[in-house]
């Protein structure tokens, strides 16, 4: 991060603000926020709102252009600095390339926070911006960025959607009582934060057994405006799923896919008549859940938030398909016969046992929330 100053690091910060306004809405694409700056003043910011709208530097530079009064963006930015938390895009998609835009704007210099993973950009726009005679620089508060867009990055490297698993447990490890009583185990402020997980996440996907034990909605109570409903995603092995069950109220806002190894076309009919997409993942008794996250991630998948029981939970922490635990701590206890977090052997030794590294804990009324990594290189 050599040859950043100050000024520098605050105006990417104020980008990565930026960024965040688009947690619940740009997806499926990246997070990203702009901030034009000259002579150690903003002239003007923007970011990345929703898919097919343009994009964080086309926004600023079209507010510049506002406040100037200028009819033409050619030249509105001379000498101005661009600070973009993701490289600039050079190919059009459904909006035309922002290296142009920004060329065409006669910025002098685009500092860029993290690389685009996408391979239709990766290195293209900076390339095409120095090729323009703009001075490009990278790597400045790249970490942020990219946590930022993590589900995204890497679904564009490893072709999968970065999977974060939501648990709520007592003191003692148990999510509910043995007859199956689970509500409510945290308190208001909890269930609050975990809607604003749900929004920034592109599918919710839980098992057939949350399914008949829950009748579970898996959407947002309130979504605020242009924050759409996440995706609905259930394994279900042998198309168990009730016809008549929640999840499929207001199907046809975002979506139900139902996966499974079942090639009963009876069942299968029917959960299609109440809005359900039914895949086959895998030929065996269990729903393969490779399969599963590549499908979604060729369906623009970024971020899904699993919401599922022991058995379920415990199968995506063994297999290593999750990324992050979301856990909800509730000052209770429950005892020993009440149900387990996660259905899991034990592990030889405490050697092998699975680890996780706390990123951050965070209090929500009388409840405590724990985010948890799985360290590099585990």
């Amino acid at each position: 991060m050599s040859g950043f100053g100050a000024l520098d690091r605050a105006f990417m910060g104020r980008a990565l603000e930026l960024a965040a306004h688009g947690m619940a809405t740009a997806h499926p694409n990246p997070r990203v926020g702009c901030v034009l700056a000259r002579d150690g003043r903003i002239l003007a910011e923007g970011w990345h709102e929703r898919a097919g709208g343009p994009h964080a530097e086309a926004v600023a530079l079209a507010r510049l252009q506002a406040q100037t009064g200028s009819p033409d963006a050619a030249g509105v930015a001379a000498g101005a600095t661009a600070y973009v938390t993701l490289e600039p895009c050079n190919h059009h998609g459904r909006t035309p390339p922002c290296t142009e835009a920004l060329i065409r704007a006669a910025v002098a210099r685009v500092v860029y926070a993290v690389g685009d993973p996408n391979p239709m950009v990766n290195g293209d726009g900076a390339r095409r911006l120095r090729e323009a005679g703009v001075e490009v620089q990278s790597g400045l508060l790249e970490a942020e960025a990219a946590e930022l867009n993590a589900g995204f990055i890497k679904r564009m490297q490893r072709g999968v959607p970065l999977v974060r698993l939501k648990l709520a447990m007592s003191l003692d490890g148990r999510t509910g009582l043995s007859d199956g009583r689970s509500q409510w185990i945290t308190g208001e402020a909890a269930r609050a934060d975990v809607q604003a997980w749900r929004a920034r996440s592109s599918a919710i996907l839980t098992g057939v057994g949350t399914v008949l034990a829950d009748d579970p909605r898996l959407s947002l109570r309130q979504p605020a405006p242009g924050v759409r409903q996440p995706l609905r995603v259930i394994l279900d092995s042998d198309l168990s799923t009730p016809p008549g069950a929640r999840v499929f109220e207001g199907a046809a806002e975002r979506g139900v896919w139902i996966f499974t190894t079942s090639r009963d076309r009876t069942r299968a009919d029917a959960l299609a008549a109440r809005g359900a997409r039914i895949e086959q993942a895998g030929t065996g008794a269990q729903v393969d859940i490779a399969q599963v996250l590549s499908a979604l991630a060729k369906a623009d998948v970024n971020e899904v938030l699993v919401e599922a029981g022991a058995t379920l939970a415990g199968a995506l922490v063994r297999e290593q398909r999750v990324d992050e635990l979301l856990l909800y701590v509730a000052p209770v206890v429950l005892g020993n016969s009440a149900r387990p977090l996660l259905a899991l052997p034990e592990p030889a030794s405490l050697a092998q046992a699975q680890r996780f590294a706390v990123v951050e804990t965070v209090s929500l009324g009388a409840d405590l929330r724990v985010r948890l990594r799985v360290p590099p290189g585990q």
